[in-house]
């Protein structure tokens, strides 16, 4: 039989004597216990482990090794290798008829049942770990998707820091509902339009509605195929309890123009390209960011060149201040996003509307039902 898979016995060594540097301990139990538990079930069952003796026994020495710096506790295996393994299920009446489903439950039982638990509750606070330090406060209100002139915004009550939209809110999206611990997801974003615009509505004409209404708010192409892309998993199975991707979000505000003469210049960006809800407070920033962010022109008389592609450290805007912020970004340039053409963003005649939505194809709830 062909060998397509061997162990790799240098990184199984390694491991022995400390953690490897681009991969947690924590992730490599996990892996270290899937490798462990397939094989000895391959072996118990069809015959057809990976692993011969000697390799089952550096992988278990390992795993042990690694469990160990975890401060978890070791698991009881009464063998070492398959061999081990074969003896062990001959003694204990695990051959002949359902010999499969008993070997198999033998393994879970020594191996991973109590293991995996121990080990996903540490992925649990890991990932509550990671986001401790998210963006700090409540969530209020988020305004988003403005088309034509910008909203003017007014600090309504300080000591609440309640906000008002005074002029040209007929412009702009807010929604206003308290944010789920899972984040806000495409569902109950349609939920939301149905509720405040269009309350005698299906799910599949509302979500369509709301669909072309964010499409409005972009005019430039590569943001316009960021939204379209994305957007198209909505159709997908479980699609619409994705994060919905939120177009134009106001995060920072600076009541003073350059032109007032009290413009602190702390502010260059009011707005962000894109934004998720993400479960857990976590906030994500997605920037398409064009060629006039990080290219210059050229002098005149010179032939026009590409712009070179921007250093991740000398984009120009987001990264210094949502950093400090707690909100993590992604960015990408226009002509990585696409600059493939597309309906007109900001008309509102049908014919220039998107032609095709996530509510126009054929969606699916959690369930499995579909939506036509």
């Amino acid at each position: 039989m062909c060998q397509l898979w061997e162990l790799d016995v240098e990184l199984m060594e390694s491991l022995r004597f400390g953690p490897l540097p681009a991969h947690p301990d924590l992730d490599v139990a996990v892996a270290l216990t899937r490798l462990l538990h397939e094989d000895f079930v391959a072996r118990g069952t069809r015959h057809d482990e990976r692993m011969n003796d000697e390799e089952v026994v550096l992988a278990v020495k390992a795993h042990r090794a690694v469990l160990e710096r975890l401060g978890l506790e070791l698991p009881q295996l009464p063998f070492r290798h398959h061999s081990g393994f074969y003896d062990y299920w001959r003694k204990n009446d695990m051959s002949g008829g359902g010999g499969w489903q008993a070997r198999r439950e033998c393994i879970e039982e020594l191996l991973v049942l109590d293991l995996l638990q121990a080990l996903e509750d540490l992925q649990e606070i890991e990932y509550e770990q990671r986001f401790k330090n998210g963006p700090r406060g409540a969530f209020k209100d988020l305004i988003f998707a403005a088309v034509g002139p910008k909203p003017k915004i007014v600090l309504r009550d300080a000591v609440n820091n309640d906000v008002e939209i005074v002029q040209n809110a007929e412009n702009c999206l807010v929604y206003s509902d308290p944010l789920p611990a899972q984040g806000l997801t495409w569902r109950q974003m349609v939920t939301w339009w149905q509720t405040h615009h269009m309350p005698a509505a299906e799910e599949p004409e509302a979500a369509d509605a709301l669909y072309r209404r964010l499409y409005r708010s972009l005019d430039s192409l590569p943001e316009q195929t960021v939204l379209r892309t994305y957007c198209a998993r909505y159709a997908e199975p479980d699609g619409f309890d994705l994060p919905a991707l939120i177009p134009q979000v106001y995060l920072h505000y600076d009541p003073y123009t350059r032109k007032s003469g009290g413009h602190s210049g702390a502010l260059h960006r009011q707005r962000m390209d894109f934004l998720l809800l993400a479960p857990d407070r976590s906030r994500i920033v997605t920037e398409v960011d064009g060629a006039h962010h990080y290219g210059t022109k050229n002098p005149p008389g010179r032939t026009a060149a590409p712009p070179t592609p921007p250093h991740p450290g000398c984009t120009r805007r987001w990264s210094p201040r949502t950093a400090a912020c707690g909100w993590p970004a992604m960015r990408s340039t226009a002509s990585a996003a696409g600059n493939s053409p597309g309906p007109t963003a900001r008309s509102s005649s049908p014919t220039s509307s998107p032609s095709s939505s996530p509510a126009t194809r054929s969606r699916h709830r959690s369930d499995g039902t579909a939506l036509q």
